[in-house]
């Protein structure tokens, strides 16, 4: 398992779900949109600040962004 990517992919599910673009995330987490990218990607490894303000900007726990689900 590579928590960089679950927490990417989780940050733009939420992120779509909430219908907001990468740089709306960015602004409401206090962010630059590279590094909210990246963080989608799995290429950048957010510390556990910067997954307290994505889930803060996007309105859930900051579990929701380090949960893993298998996928069939």
């Amino acid at each position: 398992m590579n928590i960089k990517a679950v927490v990417g992919r989780n940050v733009r599910r939420y992120r779509e779900l909430k219908g907001i673009s990468q740089e709306e995330l960015a602004f409401d987490a206090d962010l630059h949109r590279t590094y909210v990218s990246g963080v989608e990607r799995g290429v950048r490894n957010p510390t556990v600040l910067i997954v307290g303000k994505l889930a803060n900007a996007l309105g859930v726990a900051p579990c929701k962004l380090l949960e893993y689900k298998e996928t069939s």
